[in-house]
């Protein structure tokens, strides 16, 4: 199908930038990574590193993922590694495993053949050439090339220009590009935010048009999308940029609407929940997903709450249901695993055991899987205002103190019989 031994593009075609116009050194690649590209070329074949590896060595950051583009079909990468297995059917790509790392190899893709009246992608398994590969990409930042065998870089698109000037582009014509995936509308916004990044104008301006598009895009990919939106460091400033650009209604429309009437009162209770959440990633500490989902729907909760109760109802009977009815709802935009949701669920309701500190279920709140979390949810909610903040002490010490000091604590709560 390919031409071996042969670049398949000309120097007209792409700005070469040679060992001394940039640091990247063969040392800073994982050595998987190597082999891969090693073996690829030495069967003939051109095998480059490419994507967010390339950016983030430039960048001098440690890349998480190294991938690997090839003009060798996902067949023939096979028959080079016996660790290979090919996954995927929109696209079919090639996995080779390492002990302790996985590297990703694509084959070449050009412009997909097929698309729906709305000019989504319908069919994306079309190969290419390195040329049609670096203009189907989604940024001119995620479209360079790094060549091991010369040590050099090579850019289709301006990626190198863009890089040093602090730019994040579409490649192409934006409004094209987001109508073909309407989800690079929320890349752009992420790498943007994680890299700290100006949006370019044209770009811009179809954010804040399009955000429509995503309405259709399954629940499933739009779940995996918001965890990647804020799971890289920077949630604060992601979640500035989804509400500056229309784009958080698309994807926690619950979330938008309660900000609507009250911003103020609820970016003090997210904003500080997602700078900590930015702290635990930069210390190499997990997110919790739950917590996650926990922070940024709580005054829906409240709200919901709020517009349904009466006098037939219990307070505890109202909440119970709001927690149901918004869990609910945010499925139907994104999904969400069953086990994600009943701990959601379980922080939402230990606010009522923190709340009411009934002295018989002090311990048993104390031992529930999920009572740090529903702790920390508490504490944010008093730096936001709240007032809990004498809760908050108190369930703080009560965490603290040895079991002499915390029977006492207990038996303090319980009220003198008249």
């Amino acid at each position: 199908m390919f031409q071996k031994n042969k670049q398949s593009f000309s120097q007209d075609e792409a700005r070469i930038y040679s060992r001394s116009e940039h640091h990247i050194q063969t040392d800073d690649i994982h050595k998987n990574a190597i082999k891969v590209l090693t073996r690829l070329v030495e069967a003939g074949y051109e095998a480059y590193l490419v994507g967010g590896g390339v950016r983030d060595l430039l960048l001098g950051k440690h890349p998480k993922d190294f991938d690997v583009s090839t003009n060798a079909t996902p067949e023939e990468v096979k028959k080079l590694f016996r660790n290979c297995r090919l996954i995927g059917r929109r696209f079919r790509l090639a996995h080779i495993y390492f002990h302790g790392s996985t590297i990703e190899v694509s084959t070449f893709r050009a412009a997909p053949n097929e698309h729906l009246e709305s000019g989504m992608i319908r069919r994306d398994n079309v190969f290419g050439s390195i040329h049609d590969d670096a203009f189907r990409r989604d940024l001119t930042i995620n479209a360079l090339y790094y060549d091991i065998k010369h040590e050099s870089i090579i850019d289709f698109t301006g990626g190198m220009e863009d890089l040093d000037n602090g730019i994040a582009r579409i490649i192409g014509d934006p409004e094209k590009r987001f109508y073909e995936d309407p989800v690079r509308m929320l890349r752009v916004v992420r790498f943007a935010a994680k890299l700290d990044l100006e949006i370019e104008a044209n770009t811009q301006a179809a954010l804040y048009e399009l955000g429509y598009l995503l309405d259709p895009i399954s629940p499933s990919r739009l779940f995996d999308e918001v965890l990647k939106l804020f799971h890289g460091g920077a949630a604060e400033e992601t979640f500035e940029q989804l509400c500056r650009y229309n784009l958080l209604k698309e994807i926690l429309p619950l979330t938008n609407e309660s900000l609507i009437n009250n911003e103020a009162r609820i970016m003090s209770l997210i904003r500080p929940g997602l700078q900590d959440t930015d702290k635990r990633v930069r210390s190499g500490k997990t997110i919790a997903i739950p917590f996650l989902f926990a922070l940024l729907l709580w005054h829906a909760v409240k709200i919901q709450q709020k517009n349904m109760r009466d006098e037939s109802m219990s307070h505890t009977q109202s909440f119970v249901i709001a927690c149901r009815e918004v869990l609910k709802a945010q499925v139907r935009r994104t999904t969400i695993p069953r086990q994600l949701q009943f701990a959601i669920r379980e922080i939402w309701l230990i606010q009522q055991q923190l709340e009411k500190r009934r002295p018989k279920r002090i311990y048993s709140t104390l031992k529930r899987p999920r009572f740090r979390a529903g702790f920390d949810l508490l504490a944010l909610r008093a730096r936001s205002g709240e007032n809990v903040d004498e809760l908050v002490n108190w369930w703080a010490d009560v965490q603290q103190a040895s079991d002499q000091e915390r029977h006492g604590m207990v038996k303090s709560l319980y009220k003198p019989r008249k």
